[in-house]
């Protein structure tokens, strides 16, 4: 009996991926526990070991192959004595090619879709006829058939639905009509402008002018949508308000280059690494601090997990330091090289970058003085780190001197925190800061 292999969800929030490699062909003898394949995710790049044995049948999606959806048959295997070309999925699940509407994005739910938006660009104006017009072929009860996707294309190239023929199923228009279809002259000035290679450009590209031999399109990739996505929802819908402070580092830069000085050979820690333990030692003061909000009410962590934004090509990631409030320096200052070596290739597990409750950016080594980021929901906050630098400092006695100063934001969520709530932990982020000796006790 055929066995099929499926696009596994690498992540609790994976609905689809990238088939970037196969490490098998057809013909194959695979045991379980073989890693066969690697697949992309939002975030990092995973090898997919096998869970049944057998021979490798056949292939049905191709290396390369973006927007495979989860549980889609990627391959079939042929049991031990059964003949591998007579081989058939066992699933009647629709597998994606690389070249089908499905791999390119359109999901076999946007083809079932015959909802028509009641405000669609894409959609003919009336027309002053003495009777109605007759609908067109690909009409149901004056209903133009055409996926969602279609019709966003569609708006985008200026394209009128009910003036082209579908040839997805019923006579449905799909994501090949419309790429296929050029403007009329009546509606080319509308949407997007139609490259000769079929590149769609946006309105705004248009609008302004440039010139298609002026630039470089660089496809998307998953992370830069995820990432979009996931930061436009937060910034849009979750209420927040930053609070600034400015910090003393002269102290905390003192007793780093003692902790250096007396580390075993290969320990190096880093200003980051103190403001790592710092912000969780502070989230313990405060607990009311250390919350995410839920629809079913605010849930208060019992650990400080503490993000870290790492900066890698394409985008940015978020490895997680777990109850960083119970792990020393050294333990940090090495775990934080690791996760960060291993971001920068994409290599690391979707547990290693989800599931913290405050994040921390540093933008300091860019000269960066101080900036506010965006929360990165479900977290409640977010610091923003700036550069140490030297500035003139009335001290306690009154006389004008010079201290090393940074400048922190914390934005956060007010659904959450209140501005009490907020300020509280910064006086306690501040303490440890200022008198890293506190982080011993």
């Amino acid at each position: 009996m055929a066995i099929d292999i499926t696009m596994p969800a690498l992540s609790p929030t994976m609905e689809e991926g990238t088939l970037a490699k196969w490490l098998v062909k057809e013909g194959d003898t695979i045991s379980s526990g073989d890693v066969i394949a690697e697949i992309e995710t939002d975030k990092a790049t995973m090898e997919v070991e096998a869970v049944d044995e057998g021979v490798v049948a056949k292939i049905l999606v191709e290396a390369g192959t973006e927007g495979v959806k989860v549980n889609a048959v990627i391959a079939v295997l042929a049991e031990e004595g059964e003949d591998a070309s007579s081989v058939q999925p066992s699933s009647k699940q629709e597998t994606p090619k690389a070249d089908t509407p499905a791999a390119s994005g359109e999901s076999d739910a946007s083809e079932k879709s015959d909802v028509t938006p009641k405000s669609d660009k894409s959609v003919e104006p009336a027309r002053q006829v003495s009777k109605p017009p007759l609908p067109p072929a690909n009409s149901q009860d004056g209903r133009i058939k055409a996926s969602p996707l279609a019709r966003r294309i569609a708006d985008m190239k200026g394209l009128t639905l009910s003036d082209l023929k579908g040839t997805g199923p019923r006579g449905r228009i799909i994501k090949r009509d419309v790429e296929n279809a050029q403007p009329t002259p009546a509606n080319a000035s509308s949407g997007a402008m139609a490259r000769p290679d079929g590149l769609i450009l946006p309105q705004i590209l248009d609008d302004r002018v440039y010139s298609p031999d002026s630039y470089e399109l660089v496809p998307l990739d998953g992370m830069r949508k995820t990432v979009a996505k996931r930061l436009t929802t937060s910034f849009m819908q979750v209420p927040h308000f930053p609070l600034n402070i400015d910090l003393e580092l002269d102290h905390l830069l003192a007793s780093r280059a003692a902790i250096n000085a007396a580390a075993p050979e290969g320990v190096k820690v880093s200003v980051n690494d103190m403001l790592i333990k710092a912000a969780a030692m502070a989230l313990m003061d405060e607990p009311d601090c250390n919350a995410s909000y839920t629809d079913n009410g605010i849930a208060y962590h019992k650990h400080a997990h503490v993000s870290v934004a790492v900066a890698i090509d394409g985008g940015l990631i978020t490895p997680v330091v777990f109850k960083a409030e119970t792990k020393g320096l050294a333990e940090i200052s090495e775990e934080m090289k690791d996760l960060a070596s291993r971001a920068r290739d994409r290599k690391l597990k979707p547990q290693e970058y989800s599931g913290g409750t405050f994040s921390i950016s540093n933008l300091g080594m860019f000269g960066i003085k101080s900036f506010a980021s965006i929360i990165n929901p479900p977290e409640g906050m977010i610091l923003s780190v700036g550069a140490g630098e030297k500035r003139a400092v009335v001290d306690n006695q009154g006389n004008l001197v010079a201290r090393t100063v940074m400048t922190v934001t914390l934005t956060c969520d007010h659904r959450v925190i209140g501005g009490a709530e907020g300020a509280k932990w910064l006086q306690a982020f501040k303490r440890y800061v200022e008198t890293p000796e506190a982080m011993l006790l």
